[in-house]
Formats: C-alpha cells, sequence, structure tokens
C-alpha cells in the first residue's frame, strides 16, 4: 500500500515515539502532551477514519517529558471493515516519520481471576486469534517477509517499567493478551478456552499494529486498562459503556504509568 503525503509540519517534528490509544484512553493526548499540532485522519488522503464512540479520530504530536511524541487518539479496529493493510498503515507511517519505540494501549476484558476492573496489564506476548496476519499479501523489497515473534514486546523496556510501577506502588500485572476479531463480546465457552491457552487478557486490537512494528524493526509495548471481567467471569452483561467508565475512572492513573513508561524510551 502507497502510503499518503503528509503535512511538512508533522515531518519537519521528526516524532521519536509512537502512542495508539485505545477505547476510552484518548484523553491523554490532551492531558499530558505538551500539543504542537494535530491532524485530522479525515485530512489525509485515503487514510480510514474511525467509527467508534470513544476515539476521536486524529493524530496528536508534541512532546512529553523531552520525547517527540505522535499520538494516535483513536485507532481502527478489524471488525470496522478495514482491511489489515488499512488498520496498520498508521505504523507504516510511523517508521517513515522515524519513531523507534510505540506504546500500545488498550481496553482488555480480563481473563486471569487474579484481574479486577481498574487493574493495568503491561503485554508479556500475544496469540494472534483474528484469523489472518497483516502480513499477508505483497510486501515491499525492503520489508522483512519473516520477521521473529519471538519477543514482540521489548524485554529491557518491560523490565525498566516494572522497575517504576514498583517503586511508584502501581500494581502493574503482566500476562498475555489475546485478540478477536469482535464486534461481538465472546461467549463463556470462548473464554474457557481463551484461558487454556494462556490467555491472560482478551480484546479486539493491538495484536496487527505489534506485528507490522516488529516487522519494521520498532521497539513495541503493550499496555492494557483492564476495563471488565471477561464473559462468564462477570456476573453482569458486558458492554462498551462499562469500558468506557472503568477507563475514566482510572483515568490518573493510567496517565501516570503511560507518561512514565514513555520518559524510559
Amino acid at each position: 500500500m502507497k502510503l499518503p503525503e503528509l503535512p511538512a509540519e508533522l515531518t519537519d517534528f521528526k516524532p521519536e515515539v509512537g502512542l495508539i490509544l485505545g477505547s476510552g484512553l484518548g484523553f491523554f493526548a490532551d492531558d499530558r502532551i505538551e500539543v504542537v499540532g494535530r491532524l485530522p485522519y479525515g485530512e489525509i488522503e485515503d487514510f480510514p477514519v474511525s467509527t467508534v464512540p470513544g476515539h476521536a479520530g486524529q493524530f496528536v504530536y508534541g512532546h512529553l517529558d523531552g520525547k517527540r511524541v505522535l499520538c494516535m487518539q483513536g485507532r481502527f479496529h478489524f471488525y470496522e471493515g478495514y482491511t489489515m493493510a488499512q488498520l496498520t498503515l498508521p505504523i507504516r507511517l510511523m517508521a517513515q516519520l522515524g519513531v523507534h519505540t510505540i506504546f500500545v494501549t488498550n481496553a482488555a476484558g480480563g481473563i486471569n481471576r487474579d484481574y479486577v476492573p481498574g487493574d493495568f496489564m503491561l503485554l508479556s506476548d500475544h496469540i494472534n486469534f483474528l484469523g489472518t496476519n497483516p502480513l499477508i499479501g505483497n510486501q515491499s523489497n525492503d520489508d522483512t517477509r519473516f520477521p521473529d515473534m519471538s519477543e514482540v514486546y521489548d524485554g529491557a523496556l518491560r523490565a525498566k517499567i516494572r522497575e517504576r510501577a514498583k517503586t511508584e506502588g502501581v500494581d502493574l500485572k503482566e500476562g498475555v493478551y489475546l485478540a478477536t476479531t469482535g464486534p461481538s463480546f465472546e461467549t463463556p465457552a470462548e473464554i474457557r478456552a481463551f484461558a487454556t491457552f494462556g490467555a491472560d487478557a482478551v480484546g479486539m486490537s493491538t495484536v496487527p499494529e505489534a506485528i507490522v512494528a516488529r516487522q519494521l524493526g520498532i521497539r513495541v509495548i503493550g499496555i492494557s486498562c483492564i476495563t471488565n471481567a471477561a464473559a462468564g467471569i462477570s456476573k453482569e452483561p458486558l458492554s462498551h459503556e462499562e469500558v468506557s467508565e472503568t477507563a475514566d475512572r482510572v483515568r490518573p492513573q493510567f496517565a501516570d504509568l503511560l507518561a512514565g513508561a514513555v520518559a524510559l524510551a
């Protein structure tokens, strides 16, 4: 897929760190980034637009703890009808701009029974249950055709984030994220099966972006906000409203955790 042209204001900014903010987490761009500029997705030629409530649909770029950051305030999902190439296009743009580290955040359902809504989980690994892969199809001659996925989420940086969280008294979980297509929530039987696979949390994003980032040699960190207990564990029906309400409740803690992690990149 041909990469669209971006305005000179953004290319001249030369971002170092990319942030992808998941459902209910877009506030971080407004609360913590010293904003230099904004670029709505709709102003980029042939670029997808966010269709899910809680996803503003724009790039926000600026400074955070001395780092030049490019933030996706709203992401794309497979269930919105986009192709894998479309929903990972932002990662390829970030690589072209010079981003060396990407923080991918998401709202997730807790499968691990030690997790409660409002917990944060650092991704140690993932399970791709999307039924496809973003690297399928024609590739540029410059791309690695068979990228290694032994360590998708950078171990050295994860260790620094864990240590910082411990010092600050943050109960940061660490576990395996499983991605499904959505948009329906999972059934209790599916959650029981995912638990046997070794999954600690489940969501509908993150994995395609992480795969493409690793193909391009970008360092990746994933952070989930556990916004609900998964089906069969939760006593209540699942809803997108619950996801947003939990994300809003832990807003200050999430912002502190992500800002502190970015400072270590």
